[in-house]
């Protein structure tokens, strides 16, 4: 690899946290597919419709943290993504658990709330570039 190369490299190199948000997007992602299937398939038609909003709320915010964690460089953003899969695990987690386990929904508007606060946290970041 000549000089060059190597400069571009490093240059367009990503922080081990932002692969592990990236990463993390992506498994998001991927559940989201597989429960919207099972929802779709087995799920009773009563649960349908929480098992799909968990989905549609795990695969929107798991393609927004693959596609958006390479790029932030600055700490806000990255806290807000930090906080943007926490709220969505706590939201679609939570609606998931509660079809599968029987768990309670009680933290789910906190789950709701940490994602809008997060892409509020992010978009005030942005403004700052």
């Amino acid at each position: 690899m000549n000089s060059s190369s190597r400069e571009l490299s490093s240059s367009v190199s990503v922080p081990g946290g932002a692969r592990a948000l990236a990463a993390a997007g992506a498994v998001l992602a991927a559940l989201a597919v597989a429960l919207s299937a099972y929802a779709a398939h087995v799920a009773d038609p009563a649960a349908q419709s929480r098992l799909q909003t968990a989905a549609v709320f795990a695969f929107g915010h798991g393609v927004a943290l693959a596609a958006l964690a390479p790029i932030a460089r600055r700490t806000l953003a990255r806290v807000a993504l930090l906080a943007l899969l926490v709220g969505v695990l706590v939201f679609s987690g939570g609606l998931a658990a509660a079809y599968f386990f029987g768990a309670s929904t009680r933290l789910l508007p906190y789950g709701g709330s940490l994602m809008i606060l997060a892409w509020l946290v992010y978009a005030a970041d942005a403004l700052r570039r």
